[in-house]
């Protein structure tokens, strides 16, 4: 029972390394307020066509649903989308067998007693980062900052529904100062 509740453990401390990761910053004197309308931009591109279109489009219809428009001319706010992939390893070791009691008193450890080995595999996966600056048209100047990190899957689906939600919780509050005290 007790080495069922230790892999149970590890298990979750495993999957909890992959939990998506999204954090904002913005300029507390900056007057969102008078933003209207936006366009949004590609800053730096990460060289997959399809995944570009797919998170301007959800960046936009969240900001959009904020209350902003979307113009081709003439913004009040410009929205550079950045992003970066990063390979990333995982080690996992795995103990069999059963140790005794040690010279040291120790289970396992001393030499003496019980006879056991221990695997470590390494995984790779891909970590995507998006980030996603406001600025203002005007005056050039940073009004708003998320990030949003979170492993890549092989499956677009999963992508998409990534995306939504790092969208969903960067923008959870926004405009900043808009959140009902």
């Amino acid at each position: 029972m007790r080495r069922l509740a230790i892999a149970s453990a590890l298990v979750f401390v495993g999957t909890a390394a992959f939990a998506q990761d999204v954090k904002t910053d913005f300029d507390k004197s900056a007057n969102f307020s008078a933003i209207k309308t936006f366009d949004v931009k590609i800053g730096t591109s990460w060289n997959n066509q399809i995944s570009e279109k797919r998170i301007t489009d959800e960046i936009t219809q969240t900001l959009v649903e904020k209350g902003w428009q979307k113009v081709d001319t003439n913004p009040d706010a410009l929205v550079l989308l950045h992003g970066a992939t990063e390979k990333q390893k995982n080690l996992n070791t795995f103990y069999s067998g059963m140790g005794g009691y040690g010279a040291y008193g120790y289970r396992g450890w001393g030499g003496m007693g019980g006879m056991g080995s221990a695997t470590t595999t390494v995984s790779e996966y891909l970590v995507g980062t998006l980030v996603v600056d406001i600025f203002d048209a005007k005056s050039k100047a940073l009004m708003f900052r998320g990030t949003a990190s979170d492993e890549i899957s092989d499956k677009p689906e999963k992508n998409i529904k990534k995306v939504e939600k790092a969208s969903a919780k960067m923008f959870k509050d926004f405009p900043p100062g808009s959140k009902k005290k």
